[in-house]
C-alpha cells in the first residue's frame, strides 16, 4: 500500500472516530547491530524522527542500556514531546527495535514506519495503530 494512501486510511480512521490522539507501535526486524547499540546514533535517529513528522522534543533524549537477560538486554530510549512521548527499546539478541510514538497531534505512521526501518537498516517492519479517544 502506498504511503499516501495509507496514511489517508489513517486519517480517516482518526476524524471519524474523533480521536484524542494516535498510538503507533512499530517493530523493525533484523536491523544493523552496530546502529541499534550505539546511544549517539538512537539519539540522533530520535531528533531525525521528531522534525520528519512535526513533533517538538521537550527535554533530552534519554538512552540507557541495560538488562541481564539476554533475550532483553539492550538500550531502551524514551523522548517526552510536546503532545507525548516516543520510546523504545532495542533488543541485542534478535537486532530488533520495538518503537512506540504516541501523540495527540496527527502524524503519518507509515512515514514513521519507513523512516525507522531505513535508518536502522532492518529487513522488515510491523506497525500497529490504535485512534486513542
Amino acid at each position: 500500500m502506498k504511503t499516501s494512501r495509507a496514511d489517508a486510511a489513517v486519517r480517516e480512521k482518526y476524524a471519524l472516530v474523533d480521536a484524542w490522539g494516535l498510538h503507533s507501535g512499530i517493530d523493525i526486524h533484523r536491523c544493523d547491530p552496530a546502529i541499534i547499540r550505539n546511544a549517539d546514533k538512537i539519539k540522533q535517529f530520535v531528533h531525525e524522527l521528531c522534525e520528519l513528522i512535526g513533533m517538538k522534543r521537550f527535554g533530552e533524549c534519554t538512552v540507557v542500556d541495560f538488562g541481564e537477560d539476554p533475550r532483553v538486554s539492550g538500550f531502551s530510549m524514551t523522548q517526552l514531546i510536546e503532545t507525548s512521548l516516543i520510546s523504545g527499546h532495542f533488543a541485542n539478541q534478535t537486532n530488533t527495535v520495538y518503537l512506540d510514538i504516541f501523540s495527540c497531534k496527527y502524524y503519518n505512521p507509515y512515514v514513521a514506519a519507513e523512516f525507522a526501518k531505513k535508518f536502522f537498516k532492518g529487513k522488515d517492519y510491523d506497525l500497529h495503530y490504535t485512534c486513542r479517544k
